[in-house]
């Protein structure tokens, strides 16, 4: 559409007067007259370092959808305190910009609270989203709501995600709703907050209310454990929800037992995990290029167990000789803790160029806001 010098040189004339009038905050709605604001949808596979990711390409019935990524980067992992880091410190860096120290959820390496670009974009008018295997006031998910100086102060988090009222989340961790030693029910303050609440089941979204499914006392079950397809089916019913707003909004998805899979040294939940993760990404992909003002980012938080791919032996009955099989691969784990591996970074849609390279883990929230920025 065209617009003429008169009618344009009358917009900037608007403009002007209004950025004499507003504080920075007010002038900031996000997007122009040219541009939709950007949206931006953060998966993050806990554990999963490269070697996870090639589990998906050996063990997999299809090519995995990590090959439709052509912008693909390398993070380092540190915290400011130890050079392995946990998945609250390095949740952290990825929602504040800051590096921190482990067990830290929102706070610096000196226990400040700090704005998270969850709550940053909130306050630009931002919808969000949060969706975890884990309980939704584990590590990973509470660095993008809560500020507490342990990852395991569970009540005081679920108690911030009352106040953070993000738009739509689903995860376990009733426990910590509605059995607390206060008295209080977080689920009733939920209801007075205009939410639609389920603890069974990813039920319907209601448009004209935020949504919340809080569906285990603890964690979701893994896939060895019988989960179905609970992370895609929750993150397609919280991208359908965000279109029928018709806002921008920034959803983190975590797929978290790959995590679990190194921690137990148990190749095949960890192989599931990813598996599962990899159908998830590809549900967000077909999004993300049907939607071309999205942005998306691939990563992991550390890697766990030291986890290499290598030779697959098998013992020969007749001989008791041990042999190499050719067309197999073995998962082998150095140890049941995180590790100091690089790990990806995977990217798609307006922005991904940003990503390539090899930088430190808190430059990914920095890469996100500058992504944003640059669409305007």
């Amino acid at each position: 559409m065209k617009i003429s010098f008169k009618k344009a040189a009358a917009s900037l004339a608007v403009l002007w007067i209004l950025g004499c009038t507003t504080s920075k905050k007010e002038e900031k709605p996000i997007g122009t007259i040219n541009e939709e604001p950007l949206s931006i949808i953060f998966m993050i596979g806990d554990g999963m370092g490269v070697p996870q990711v090639s589990t998906a390409y050996y063990f997999g019935d299809s090519l995995p959808n990590f090959s439709r990524f052509k912008q693909i980067g390398f993070h380092q992992t540190s915290a400011t305190d130890y050079t392995i880091t946990d998945s609250a410190a390095g949740a952290t860096a990825f929602s504040t910009g800051q590096k921190t120290y482990k067990r830290a959820i929102g706070v610096s390496f000196d226990s400040l609270p700090q704005e998270t670009i969850l709550e940053q974009l909130k306050g630009d008018g931002y919808q969000t989203g949060l969706i975890s295997l884990t309980t939704i006031t584990h590590a990973t998910p509470a660095s993008f709501y809560a500020h507490v100086t342990d990852r395991d102060m569970h009540n005081e988090i679920a108690s911030q995600l009352i106040e953070a009222e993000v738009d739509f989340f689903a995860g376990g961790g009733r426990k910590f709703f509605d059995k607390r030693n206060d008295g209080r029910n977080l689920f009733e303050e939920l209801k007075a907050k205009n939410y639609h609440l389920d603890t069974l089941a990813l039920s319907k979204t209601v448009k004209d209310k935020r949504n919340a499914y809080v569906l285990a006392d603890d964690g979701i079950p893994s896939k060895i454990d019988g989960r179905a397809n609970y992370l895609s089916e929750a993150t397609i019913m919280a991208l359908d929800y965000f279109d029928q707003k018709g806002e921008p909004f920034f959803m983190m998805v975590e797929g978290s037992y790959i995590d679990w899979g190194g921690h137990a040294e148990n190749a095949e939940m960890m192989i599931s995990e990813v598996l599962d993760f990899d159908k998830t990404l590809g549900v967000v992909l077909d999004y993300v290029e049907n939607n071309p003002n999205t942005l998306l980012v691939v990563t992991a938080d550390h890697e766990t167990g030291g986890v290499s791919i290598g030779k697959h032996y098998e013992v020969d009955k007749s001989t008791g000789e041990k042999r190499e099989v050719p067309e197999k691969v073995t998962v082998y784990f150095n140890s049941d803790q995180h590790s100091g591996e690089l790990i990806p970074v995977f990217a798609k849609g307006k922005g991904s160029d940003n990503f390539q390279g090899i930088y430190e883990n808190n430059e990914i929230y920095h890469k996100m806001i500058n992504a944003i920025n640059q669409a305007k």
